[in-house]
């Protein structure tokens, strides 16, 4: 048996261990007390002051009461624990689980979390939390239901639920594989467990960035298959003209000038056509790089800001009056019920590295309007693409080295004087100054900078 597999058996196995830290520190802190205020006066021959037997009497007090309030905390706890454990084997009532982006400032940014447990009553002074496990068994931090649900003219709840934001290491799909439900004192001094069989697929979904939008329409397409369900003002209709030429469309010649001047012009074609509306959005995530590079972590973090990259242009372009198509460079699939933005923040978090297709392979710069491209693009391969495009092309560049700035000093710091970060992006910004991995990437960076320069396309950059 493996050694991670061990691991993860030795800990869903201590998730049923009733006590925990606060227990001992608890048990330490009343025998201490119960020893010094009842153990017997020292027989001396001055006699004690007036004052040690009231205070002893009230330290007494004191502890029979929060000794008291401890009990009934615990004694409710069980409780609960008991009752919805009967419920649970009696209904099958578990853990429902309900996932969803929180919105601020009218932009998706946050992913939260809805937990309903339903046949269950929360303890007196007590608590209800839960915690999740996903993909290679890996643990959520633990979440609370804190509210509770009536039941119409009913004085006894129905359900608890509780909301929380989600904290997850990347931006992905998860595949969920189970749960537990703890119950707690007011003290944490037993948690008691039940495991929850709770399985399905959520998401992270990719944050927005600062950004300035560049102006960028879609280009003219060369068949008329695609019409728009609404028309949309069209620059140039009615306004610009041009003398006939051989080869232009008969259909866009305007004769009420020719019978008012006899002179054959036609219309100049107009930017924006019923027939050419929506503005073809490519992203590419080819990795070209050594195999091993994509297993390490200043990868994963980069590939996460790049999914924010990606998901910042969209949004941006996506607020336009023009119908956007976004092309994945892998073939992924996602709810087709769902709305376009919807489907696209779900293709980009399920993105990754790859080296199957090469941004020239992938882009069509005969439609295609945008592109964004990364620190990992190969250099020649783009250099060959960009030989092929127009100033109708607009390339976004995603330095990915950005996405380790920090102001190392303080960081180094931070280190000696404080316990090092559990953040895996915190703990790689802390040694990248010296990976060899950051020569190479800003090496690439330039060249790929000197490439996009040269080039005759319009230039974005995050």
């Amino acid at each position: 048996m493996k050694w991670k597999q061990i691991k993860w058996e030795l800990r869903y196995a201590l998730q049923f261990f009733p006590f925990t830290l606060n227990t001992l520190i608890f048990s330490a802190a009343i025998a201490l007390g119960f020893k010094y205020l009842y153990k017997p006066m020292p027989k001396n021959e001055d006699e004690p002051s007036a004052l040690i037997p009231f205070i002893l009497l009230m330290g007494k007090i004191v502890l029979i009461f929060v000794a008291a309030v401890i009990l009934v905390s615990l004694i409710s706890t069980i409780i609960c624990w008991i009752y919805y454990y009967v419920r649970f084997r009696q209904t099958g009532n578990m853990l429902q689980l309900e996932f969803s982006n929180e919105t601020r400032d009218g932009r998706k940014n946050r992913m939260m979390l809805h937990a309903r447990l339903n046949g269950a009553l929360r303890p007196i002074l007590g608590f209800v939390k839960g915690r999740l496990y996903y993909d290679n068994n890996i643990m959520t931090d633990a979440f609370s239901l804190l509210s509770r649900k009536w039941r119409e003219n009913s004085l006894i709840p129905i359900a608890i639920t509780g909301k929380t934001p989600l904290q997850l290491p990347d931006i992905k799909e998860y595949d969920l594989k189970g749960g537990f439900i703890y119950f707690q004192d007011m003290l944490h001094l037993f948690s008691l467990a039940i495991p929850q069989p709770v399985t399905g697929h959520f998401y992270r979904p990719p944050v927005l960035l600062q950004h300035e939008p560049i102006d960028i329409f879609p280009r003219k397409t060369e068949t008329l298959d695609v019409r728009i369900d609404e028309l949309r003002r069209v620059e140039g209709e009615y306004l610009n003209y041009k003398d006939f030429e051989s080869g232009d469309d008969v259909r866009r010649i305007v004769w009420k000038v020719y019978a008012k001047n006899r002179e054959l012009v036609v219309r100049i074609p107009e930017l924006m056509e019923p027939f050419a509306s929506h503005l073809y959005f490519y992203a590419s995530f080819y990795a070209g790089v050594k195999a091993s590079w994509l297993d390490e972590g200043y990868l994963k973090e980069m590939l996460n800001y790049y999914k924010n990259c990606v998901w910042t242009v969209y949004d941006a372009l996506s607020q336009k009056e023009y119908s956007m198509r976004y092309l994945p460079d892998i073939a992924i699939q996602v709810p087709g019920d769902a709305p376009p933005a919807e489907q696209a923040a779900r293709v980009i978090s399920n993105s990754d590295w790859h080296k199957d297709k090469s941004v020239s392979e992938y882009f069509n710069y005969k439609t295609g309007a945008v592109l964004v491209v990364s620190s990992l693009t190969d250099t020649i391969d783009l250099r060959n693409l960009l030989d092929k495009c127009d100033q109708g092309v607009v390339v976004y560049f995603v330095r990915l080295s950005k996405a380790m700035r920090h102001f190392a000093p303080l960081n180094w710091i931070g280190r000696l004087l404080f316990q090092p970060s559990s953040d895996r992006l915190v703990r790689l910004r802390t040694g990248w100054s010296i990976s060899p991995i950051r020569y190479q990437l800003l090496k690439r960076e330039k060249e790929i900078a000197t490439v996009l320069q040269s080039a005759n396309v319009t230039l974005g950059e995050l």
